[in-house]
């Protein structure tokens, strides 16, 4: 029985260098394994560091975009309430004109029968002017032939 103890201690001696070579096999692996996680890693880190400069630069130049648009927006606001106000102006010139012409109208068809009259004077003054200018022109010719 002593011999079965033997071969039993030596049988677990035996599978214990087995397990001992294959974990050292196994770790060995997973070293060089993580040897290259950590490699990756690191290159995976340098992009990061890259990507975080880009993405600061990028968020300078939207702040600095967004300032120029803000600008530019308060500056195109100014342009569009002068252009408002020319068109209140010029509504107002309309309204201005239309009540001048209103009145005119309304001045006009008030006073029809007294511009009824000028006219009809001042044909009568244009015929009598005519008339005296045509009698004039005889006298001188009358005396013209007088003379001769």
């Amino acid at each position: 029985m002593i011999i079965i103890l033997y071969l039993s201690v030596a049988l677990i001696a035996i599978a214990f260098t087995i397990l001992v070579v294959y974990v050292s096999k196994t770790l060995k692996a997973l070293q060089g394994t993580l040897t290259n996680v950590a490699g990756t890693l690191s290159g995976l880190e340098r992009q990061m560091e890259g990507i975080t400069t880009e993405t600061t630069q990028l968020l300078h130049k939207t702040n600095a975009l967004a300032e120029d648009i803000q600008h530019k927006s308060d500056k195109l606001n100014t342009v569009v309430e002068s252009v408002k106000d020319v068109g209140d102006t010029i509504q107002q010139l309309n309204l201005t004109v239309k009540k001048i012409t209103t009145t005119a109208s309304t001045s006009m068809e008030n006073n029809q029968e007294k511009v009824n009259q000028v006219v009809q004077w001042s044909n009568a003054a244009m015929d009598i002017w005519g008339k005296w200018k045509q009698r004039t022109e005889k006298r001188q010719q009358v005396n013209n032939d007088h003379l001769i």
